[in-house]
Formats: C-alpha cells, sequence, structure tokens
C-alpha cells in the first residue's frame, strides 16, 4: 500500500467516525449499544494510521520528525488516549471534536511535506532519550488541547444556550481528572528527559548542553508545570487557574520544537523555494 493511499485512506476513516460521532451521538442519549460498538471500531483508524506513521518516520538514515509527522503522531496519540480513556469516561461528545482536527491535521504532510531526519545510532540510551522526550512533548500537547476542550465546556455551560455536543460531555471533575493524569506522566517523562539531557547531553548529541531558545522555552514549561501540580497537591487548583497554567506551560514546550519546526520546515523552505 502506497503512502499516498494511506493517507487518504486514514484521512477518510477520520471524517467518517467524525461524521458517525456528530450524527449518533449527539443526537442517542448514551450509552447505547450502537455508541459502543462505534467506540470498539475507533481501532480502526488508529491501526491504519499507525501503519502510516511506521512508513513515513521511519526511513533508511533516520528517523523524520518533521513538523508534519511530528503533528500526525500528536494526532494519534491524542485520539489513542482518548479511545482508552472512553472505557472509564464518557467521552463520545470529545471524539466527535478530535476526529474533524485529526481529518485536518492528518492532511497537513501533504500540502506542506517537511524533513528532519534525526540519524540512526546504535547507542541504546539516546534512543530511549529521544522516545521518553517525544511522548512528553505530545502528552503536553494533548493536555493543552484538553484544556480547550475544558474551556469551551465551561463558557457553554455558563452560556444561555448549550450547544449539543457539550450535551455529551463528562463532567467537568471527571475531564479534570483526566488532564491531570496526562499532565502528572507527561510532568515525570519531561523531567527524566532534561534531567538524561542534562547529565549525557554529550554522548546522546555529541556536543555539550548548549542554552538557547529551546532549552529556555523547556525549562519555563517544566517550571510551570511543576508550580502547576504542586498547587493542585497543596490548595486544590483547578478551574480556569489549571486551564491557563495548561495552556501557558504547553505553549511554551510547542514553542520549543514544533513551533521552530513549523518555521524552519513550512514558512523558511516555501519562501525559499
Amino acid at each position: 500500500m502506497t503512502t499516498l493511499l494511506l493517507y487518504l485512506l486514514t484521512a477518510t476513516l477520520y471524517t467518517i467516525y467524525a461524521i458517525l460521532f456528530w450524527q449518533g451521538n449527539l443526537t442517542i442519549s448514551p450509552p447505547c449499544k450502537r455508541t459502543r460498538l462505534l467506540h470498539l471500531a475507533v481501532i480502526l483508524p488508529l491501526l491504519v494510521h499507525g501503519l502510516l506513521l511506521y512508513k513515513t518516520i521511519k526511513t533508511a538514515t533516520g528517523y523524520n520528525l518533521g513538523f508534519g509527522e511530528t503533528l500526525s503522531v500528536i494526532v494519534w496519540l491524542t485520539v489513542f488516549i482518548y479511545w482508552i480513556a472512553n472505557f472509564t469516561h464518557e467521552l463520545d461528545g470529545i471524539q466527535a471534536i478530535v476526529f474533524p482536527v485529526a481529518t485536518l491535521c492528518i492532511l497537513i504532510p501533504l500540502v506542506w511535506p517537511s524533513y528532519h531526519i534525526i540519524p540512526l545510532t546504535g547507542y541504546l540510551f539516546f534512543k530511549l532519550h529521544l522516545l521518553i522526550a517525544f511522548l512528553a512533548y505530545s502528552l503536553f500537547s494533548i493536555a493543552a488541547w484538553h484544556a480547550l476542550i475544558i474551556a469551551l465546556a465551561e463558557r457553554g455551560l455558563h452560556g444561555r444556550h448549550l450547544p449539543k455536543v457539550f450535551s455529551h460531555f463528562p463532567p467537568l471533575l471527571s475531564m479534570e481528572k483526566l488532564l491531570f493524569r496526562i499532565i502528572t506522566t507527561g510532568f515525570t517523562l519531561l523531567t527524566l528527559a532534561v534531567i538524561s539531557g542534562m547529565l549525557f547531553s554529550e554522548k546522546l548529541f555529541g556536543k555539550p548542553l548548549e542554552i538557547n531558545k529551546n532549552t529556555v522555552f523547556a525549562s519555563l514549561s517544566w517550571m510551570i508545570f511543576a508550580i502547576l501540580l504542586a498547587g493542585r497537591h497543596l490548595y486544590g487548583w483547578r478551574g480556569r487557574t489549571a486551564t491557563r497554567f495548561t495552556l501557558i506551560g504547553s505553549f511554551l514546550l510547542i514553542l520549543a520544537y514544533l513551533g521552530s519546526r513549523f518555521v524552519l520546515d513550512i514558512l523558511l523552505h516555501h519562501a525559499s523555494s
């Protein structure tokens, strides 16, 4: 199966599921047999998308982590996390929002192809560091997305007319609990990535640790999430405070990598071509 066909098939599946979740789950009161079967069937686009990632990220010379491919991984993890969480939480309303966004994001590498090859290495610790850092980065991107959904839900609850999509959202407390689980996991991974990068920079990257905009943004993001988790534990921070900290911290971390990749791989590349 060609890469182009996989892109189109993945986008088509996400589009179909977006329509099904909007038409079905927003008109039928869950739980029902139809929505449970639809939830289980999400494994299909996840498998196809996973095959696409395998074909586009791993190359003969290294791992391609350009802007589009990085965004594609984040989309896959977002759909996967909500799919897993939907076994214990009613997240059909959220998935109705996630799938249309996933459809748009999955097509970005076709419109704006980008390449940022990280060379293959036999050093196992480098691969572990890369995996941990990438997972942490992806989880905080998902946390930002989830925080935005919470903010939309809060506005809907306080508005006069509650859109149908919000009627199938889980309670805000459940959504916040899931948000802090994502943040806690991401913070643990980010801490491991920062420590390993500081201690073994020369072995990992062949040069001492450099203080640049990426390390500054990553360090500021780590500090913000550390304050947020401490505030949650000591003072029970939640609601708008938690949402604001999450969005600021995630934005700084996004600037540390995805922002620079967008500028280098998309804006500057197409400006020079």
